[in-house]
């Protein structure tokens, strides 16, 4: 994922460019540039000068430009799978997800943001409150700094630039180095409907986005939790907020009553989308002993039919390549590392020996205390662990430094809720995979060392790019002088507590008498 380095103080005077290749074949298919920290600044500066105007029209003015970059989206929806597959090598269905996806929510926003955005005027505290009229306003921060990593290379950038926009914020999207062609797509889009210049992107390594860090109001970033903590550090700094997804580690837990073919189902898709390099992907799979060898079975089977292969227009394979071969070399380490230990694949286990594949694979005899179990993967792996109970099952799954979200798979709803309360994450699907990731009016952020702040959770998901402002006004005619104003006066401040300890108080207390 993308990683930040120190800013040097200063820039070659040429930079290489970045070379985008295909994982499948490694033949190059775009290039980029590898901006300078000098270069992030000055375009931090241009948004900064432009985002006032883009404030000042308001969210329904905003959600015009949103809408029409919502139908760019879609007048061009074959060419942006087109140009994902050509950076990441992942099937067709897995590309042709991401530009709908990004659509939809862009819909939800646009929407929805007039609303959560709106003016608030709360109930005073106490009837002493009521003399003033109280208003809650927020306010956008004025430069936001996107920074995404290189799984999903049109949706990553999109989730985020979108809600921002929707606030009021300008926008500077960094995508990782390693897919950044799909990120370029979107401010090209944004650029080609005639938008406000309130959207740019930064392309580059380490020091690119250290500089995005340095210059922007507020930090969104997913990525490894390693340089979450890096992101962290510097805001802290600087005193601006951020909001962090970082790795996860997520749980499937199969209890004795679920139904097994939909668990299969759903355990190998959940783990095996976009060969597992998704935020919430499947990394363990804990199965109530009772119904282990029979789930097991009809995983195994079901991931033994999977297509795998390089991917074109035909809809003909279900996993693709990983994004590089060091992602590659942290799936093979994982599973060696399980197998050293006594684990068996089932089913996969190798790389295919072409480009960054890595045959879907599923892990049984497994241990807690594995790689494989204990670090993210992010990869087409399976490990399955045999549980006695759902005590067992519960215990298991929360022993992780990660938090991001879990699935429970159980025929009984009640039950299944019950489990979700009790496990340390931030979200739970019930009989389902990703489905928390569709689901907007619901927050999305991790646990532990999965992440801090969320994204989406209805008004939340836009607010978080605001400043929130309190203003009181009088409701009342007003005097000259308060009666707590200097000079003190001792027998208006006794008056004026004793009507807030009438206000507040109760029984006898409320009249200044001692019980």
């Amino acid at each position: 994922m993308t990683e930040i380095a120190t800013a040097s103080p200063a820039s070659k005077a040429k930079r290489p460019v970045i070379e985008v290749r295909n994982p499948a074949d490694g033949r190059v298919v775009g290039t980029v540039a590898d901006e300078s920290a000098q270069v992030v600044a000055a375009k931090v500066a241009q948004l900064r000068a432009a985002q006032p105007e883009w404030e000042a029209i308001g969210p329904k003015g905003r959600a015009e430009w949103l809408r029409k970059l919502q139908d760019w989206i879609f007048d061009h929806a074959e060419t942006i799978s087109d140009v994902l597959q050509s950076e990441t090598s992942k099937p067709r269905v897995d590309a042709t997800i991401e530009a709908p996806f990004v659509a939809d929510l862009i819909g939800y926003y646009a929407r929805h943001a007039p609303t959560f955005l709106a003016d608030e005027h709360p109930a005073p505290h106490s009837p002493l409150g009521k003399v003033k009229k109280l208003t809650t306003i927020y306010r956008p921060y004025q430069v936001v700094g996107v920074i995404t990593p290189w799984n999903f290379p049109f949706a990553m950038p999109g989730i985020d630039v979108v809600p921002a926009l929707a606030a009021g914020a300008a926008v500077l999207l960094k995508p990782s180095e390693v897919t950044p062609l799909g990120g370029e797509l979107l401010v090209r889009g944004w650029q080609e409907i005639g938008a406000p210049p309130v959207l740019a992107l930064a392309t580059g390594r380490g020091e690119t986005g250290a500089a995005v860090v340095a210059n922007v109001d507020y930090v969104q970033f997913t990525g490894s939790t390693r340089t979450g903590r890096v992101i962290a550090k510097a805001c802290a700094e600087r005193l601006i907020p951020y909001s962090l997804e970082l790795g996860g580690k997520d749980p499937a837990l199969v209890l004795a009553d679920a139904d097994l073919d939909r668990a299969a189902y759903g355990v190998a898709f959940g783990g095996l989308l976009n060969a597992g390099q998704v935020c919430v992907s499947v990394e363990r799979v804990y199965v109530e002993a009772p119904v282990y060898d029979e789930f097991v079975a009809k995983l195994t089977k079901h991931v033994g039919e999977l297509r795998q292969g390089a991917d074109d227009r035909g809809y003909r394979y279900d996993v693709g390549a990983l994004a590089n071969a060091a992602q590659r070399d942290v799936v093979q380490r994982h599973v060696d590392e399980a197998v050293a230990g006594g684990a068996r694949a089932v089913v996969g286990g190798k790389p295919t020996g072409v480009g960054t594949f890595f045959q879907p694979t599923v892990l049984v005899d497994v241990d807690q205390s594995m790689s494989c179990i204990r670090e993210e993967t992010f990869g087409p792996t399976l490990p399955i662990i045999k549980v006695a109970d759902e005590e067992e099952a519960i215990r298991l799954a929360n022993d992780s430094v990660y938090g991001l979200s879990a699935t429970v798979w159980t025929g009984d709803r009640s039950r299944g809720e019950r489990v979700a309360r009790r496990l340390e994450v931030g979200a739970v699907n019930i009989n389902d995979a990703a489905a928390n990731l569709f689901s907007f009016a619901l927050p999305m952020g991790g646990w532990k060392e999965s992440g801090l702040g969320a994204r989406w959770g209805g008004p939340n998901g836009v607010r978080k790019y605001c400043r929130v402002q309190a203003i009181t006004a009088p409701r009342v005619p007003t005097q000259t002088k308060e009666l707590i104003w200097f000079p003190y006066n001792k027998n208006k401040v006794k008056f004026a507590m004793s009507v807030m300890r009438a206000a507040s108080a109760r029984g006898l207390r409320r009249f200044g008498i001692s019980l």
